[in-house]
């Protein structure tokens, strides 16, 4: 049954073809009765039943035009005195059909056309049985009635069409918004990890080529320092193992790959106490404070001073030179947390800063200023009166957007 309606709907051409022949037999029926006609007027109804069926043939094909052809036969059935009969049904059907397009002046004529048609009807052919104005009003209404109901239905159809339009229209709108809004997810991600792995790399592997460097500097003249050395490189690059494997599970998307795993804690404030120790086993010493009382903060703050301080010190490694030393300074506020990391050295160069923290290198500053920003804080860096580099983070105790 399914299948015999999508046929239907997919040829309506045919559909109204096969309906214009059933009345095209029905009108000769018509024509056969009545034997007293002249030949005249038989060739009259002939054309115009072959009209009136070519109109209800093609009316979806070409809605106004066929309005406008009954119009016409109709007038011209007035003018040759063919009085009506079944061969006017399709007038019926265009008004419908005209009222259910799009087309708003064909569909207001097709209505006025209607409701004239009853009028200009009992005009040229009054009935002498309803004399009195009562019954030939009750007449009109009754003779009306059809075209008013025809043209109804048609509107309702097509306010009902344009409604599942425009709820198509909203359903697609939404699938594509949904679309970019996932598109604009997996962006962040994106970036997020790639921020992640920034920090991780640049800091674990600065420490191990600064290490490395030692160590062939003193191989020959003091072992036991280019074994501590070593030991340090070892330990360094376990710690980078393990948050890029942490990272890079997120990853995986093998089929079969099992669901659970071990999962690493992410790094908070009282880690950063660890990383300073790193850092001064590499070689660079640090000045670590605390101000304030500590308290818990939340979880994307804590990851976000860690983070902070990192790539503070892995700058300050990087581009103090030589002989220089850092400072890093915790402070408690009441509404959230404060961060100050100061090197004494020969600071980054003045481009490295001034285009926002790419240096044709990495984005290290760019990726401050983005956690920063995420977890709606403020960062100010620049170079310090006297020489070398400061870092000046606010964090709030609630992160924002």
């Amino acid at each position: 049954m399914h299948r015999l309606y999508d046929f239907l709907r997919r040829h309506p051409t045919g559909v109204d073809s096969f309906w214009a022949v059933l009345l095209l037999g029905l009108c000769a029926l018509t024509l056969s009765e009545d034997p007293t006609a002249t030949a005249l007027h038989q060739a009259g109804v002939v054309v115009v039943s072959l009209v009136m069926c070519l109109v209800l043939a093609l009316r979806r094909r070409a809605p106004v035009p066929m309005l406008l052809l009954a119009t016409a036969t109709g007038l011209a059935q007035l003018a040759f005195n063919i009085e009506g009969n079944i061969f006017d049904l399709p007038m019926l059907v265009v008004v419908y059909t005209v009222a259910s397009g799009t087309v708003r002046w064909a569909s207001w004529f097709a209505l006025v056309g209607g409701l004239l048609a009853p009028v200009l009807y009992f005009w040229r052919w009054p009935d002498p049985g309803q004399a009195d104005l009562v019954h030939t009003l009750f007449g009109l209404a009754f003779a009306a009635f059809p075209f008013l109901l025809a043209w109804v239905l048609g509107d309702r159809m097509r306010t009902r069409r344009a409604y599942w339009a425009q709820l198509e229209e909203r359903a697609t709108r939404l699938e594509k918004e949904r679309e970019q809004q996932s598109k604009m997810a997996v962006a962040a991600e994106r970036a997020r990890i790639a921020r992640e792995l920034h920090d991780v790399v640049a800091h674990n592997v600065s420490v191990m080529v600064v290490q490395a460097d030692g160590a062939a500097y003193v191989l020959d003249s003091s072992p036991e320092t280019a074994r501590q050395a070593l030991e340090t490189i070892s330990g360094t690059g376990r710690q980078a193992l393990a948050e890029m494997r942490r990272l890079l599970g997120v990853l995986r998307s093998e089929e079969g790959a099992p669901s659970g795993g071990e999962y690493v804690p992410q790094p908070d404030v009282e880690q950063i106490e660890e990383l300073v120790e790193q850092v001064r086993g590499a070689g660079l010493p640090v000045d670590y404070k605390i101000e304030g009382s500590a308290r818990p903060l939340p979880s994307g703050v804590e990851l976000t001073a860690y983070r902070i301080v990192q790539e503070a010190l892995t700058n300050a490694r990087k581009h103090g030179g030589p002989d220089v030393g850092a400072s890093v300074r915790l402070t408690y506020f009441d509404d959230g947390l404060g961060l100050l990391v100061e090197d004494d050295g020969r600071g980054a160069q003045h481009e490295l800063y001034e285009s926002g923290g790419a240096d044709g290198m990495g984005h290290g500053l760019i990726g401050m200023r983005e956690r920063v920003g995420m977890v709606g804080g403020t960062l100010d860096a620049g170079p310090r009166p006297g020489g070398g580099f400061r870092i000046s983070v606010l964090l709030p105790a609630k992160p924002g957007r």
